[in-house]
Formats: structure tokens, C-alpha cells, sequence
């Protein structure tokens, strides 16, 4: 008859804090150098693991390592048991960023990323220097990267999501057509007409051919030709800058800085669109943790200091101009 292991008198939570780095990253440097201790200590501690769960975790596949099923199936199980218990442990009231070591990963767009992103970056490298932001490109299809715990935050205009999802409102942005200066929509009166005849990039992570306005034409009785699928903007606008024939389409408080360094030129569509509304989503089990609490707050200063300016061209159909709220 099989005798049961004993129960470990002494729980060491720093194995768990191991292994949801080791499988994160599924390298034992990498690892090392994301907890801060060297490879060697990594090394051993990966061995101790293995030694209690009775499974090797991670096994060499030629230059790099993949985890076991077994290490796949705890995968989201050990993020969460890592963050709840981040969460129990830290202490009330408000964090100390100085002191905070820790590495928040956040799905958003490109165009998200380069506007508030690299303003939250410079806040956190001057209140938290020891906090690393990781953000991911939205994915291609559904993510329950909330709900498993592999990412902390969602940003940015959001589908359908998890209805325990927590969300916030952060602020409202529209799109407009954007071009070289030498293109012929650049001048003259815009038509639905002269917008539908012309050639289009069209910005899709999915590589979808249609969108909101195609659905805008086709209530007007027309219908435009898509030259080229890009899959983001920051790929659209480089194919913008080097070719005078064709026009794309983008949220304007996002890329305005982009597209003036480019050279571009912006203008409003004769048509109506409808509004983007971006947002902030996150997972309920870090709704109370100080930590996350205070990169929220973060955000939506960057919000407002960089989406919310003055300098935003009139629009025409009248999109809201949303504060910051918290929650």
C-alpha cells in the first residue's frame, strides 16, 4: 500500500514566488534575474521544487526549456495562490513604491502603449524604480488572461469580457483620417464620396477586411476598397509615411503625437463615427491590493495628462470629452 507523504510542517511561499517566475518565464536566467537572485540559487531552488512536487517542471527542448502538462495545468493556479497571497500579506494602507519590487504585465494596443504607456513608464521610473512594466499586444481572439491571472490589467478599448471583471471609464477618443501632405484628400471639400473612392490601409490585429466604417459608407450607399490589411497602427502609420497614395484611419488623442512627428496631416471625416470609449478592466482579487491600487492611480494620471489636452481638434459630431474618475 502506498504511504502517504506528510504534510511540510514549514510552507516556504518563496518556492511558489519561484515557480510562477520559472513558469512564466520558462527559463531559469531569466527567471533569476526577474526575482533578483543569481542563476545558481535559481538552479537550486528549481531542484528543491522538483523535489516536492515529484516532477521536473521544466525539461530542455533544444536551446530552450518547456514546462511538463502537470507544470502547465498549475500555471494559473500558482499566479493566483502568488497574487492573493501578495495581497494578504501586504500592508494596510498605502504602498511604499521606493520599496516596491514587482512586475505588473498589461495588455493593451499599440496605441495605447506608446501615448499613456510611455507616460506611466516615466511616473513609475521616478516613484517605483524597482517595478518592471510588461505589456502585451492584445491577442487575436478571446483572453482570459484576467481571469488566469497572467496579466494584471486590460487597457484600451475592450470587447466582451468576464462579468466579474472589474472596469473603470478612463476617456473617450474618435477617429480621423490621417495621410501624407501631398495626398489628394489632404485639400479641398471632403466627401463621403472622395473617402469611399480612395485607397485604403486598414488596421485590424485580426486581419479583419471591415469595420465601423465600412458600416458608416454602406448606410450612405457606398463602399470603399481595402488596399492592405496592417496589423497595427504603429506598422499603418510607417506604410502611411512612405506611401502618398493611400489614407488610414485612427484614434486621435492616442496618435496625434505620432502622427505630427511623422509629418502627417489629420482630418475630420464628413461622416459619423462612433465614439471609442477606453477603459481600464482588472481581475476582482486585485481590486483591494495596494499595490494595484496605486498603478491605477497611475494610469489615470497618464491619462489625463496625455489624452485629456487641450489640443484635441473640434469634432464635429460632438464626442465627450470624459474626465479621469476613480472609482
Amino acid at each position: 500500500m502506498h504511504k502517504m507523504r506528510p504534510v511540510h510542517a514549514k510552507l516556504d511561499l518563496n518556492l511558489l514566488i519561484a515557480l510562477d517566475a520559472l513558469l512564466e518565464e520558462c527559463s531559469v536566467t531569466a527567471a533569476a534575474d526577474r526575482l533578483s537572485v543569481s542563476e545558481p540559487a535559481m538552479s537550486r531552488t528549481l531542484g528543491r521544487i522538483r523535489k516536492v512536487l515529484e516532477d521536473p517542471v521544466l525539461v530542455r527542448a533544444g536551446h530552450t526549456m518547456q514546462p511538463t502538462p502537470r507544470a502547465v495545468a498549475m500555471r494559473s493556479e500558482v499566479r493566483a495562490l502568488v497574487q492573493r497571497a501578495r495581497t494578504v500579506l501586504a500592508p494596510a494602507g498605502h504602498p511604499d513604491p521606493g520599496s516596491l519590487t514587482r512586475t505588473f504585465t498589461i495588455c493593451a494596443n499599440d496605441a495605447m502603449v506608446t501615448s499613456v504607456g510611455d507616460h506611466l513608464l516615466t511616473c513609475v521610473e521616478r516613484e517605483a524604480p524597482r517595478v518592471t512594466l510588461r505589456f502585451l499586444a492584445e491577442p487575436p481572439g478571446d483572453h482570459a488572461g484576467l481571469r488566469d491571472g497572467s496579466i494584471d490589467l486590460q487597457m484600451g478599448v475592450l470587447g466582451p469580457l468576464a462579468p466579474e471583471v472589474c472596469t473603470e471609464s478612463l476617456a473617450a477618443d474618435h477617429t480621423v483620417m490621417v495621410m501624407r501632405p501631398d495626398h489628394p484628400l489632404a485639400a479641398g471639400d471632403l466627401t463621403a464620396e472622395r473617402v469611399a473612392d480612395a485607397r485604403h490601409i486598414v488596421t485590424s490585429r485580426r486581419g479583419r477586411l471591415r469595420g465601423p466604417l465600412d458600416d458608416a459608407l454602406a448606410a450612405l450607399g457606398l463602399s470603399r476598397r481595402a488596399a492592405v490589411v496592417a496589423p497595427t497602427f504603429a506598422a499603418t502609420l510607417l506604410m502611411l509615411a512612405n506611401r502618398h497614395d493611400v489614407i488610414g484611419f485612427f484614434p486621435w488623442r492616442q496618435y496625434r503625437t505620432n502622427v505630427r512627428t511623422l509629418g502627417l496631416v489629420t482630418r475630420e471625416l464628413p461622416f459619423a463615427l462612433p465614439p471609442l470609449q477606453l477603459s481600464l478592466a482588472w481581475h476582482p482579487r486585485d481590486d483591494a491590493d495596494p499595490a494595484h491600487q496605486w498603478l491605477r492611480s497611475r494610469i489615470r494620471d497618464s491619462v489625463q495628462a496625455v489624452l485629456e489636452r487641450d489640443d484635441t481638434p473640434t469634432h464635429p459630431w460632438g464626442a465627450d470629452r470624459l474626465g479621469c474618475r476613480s472609482r
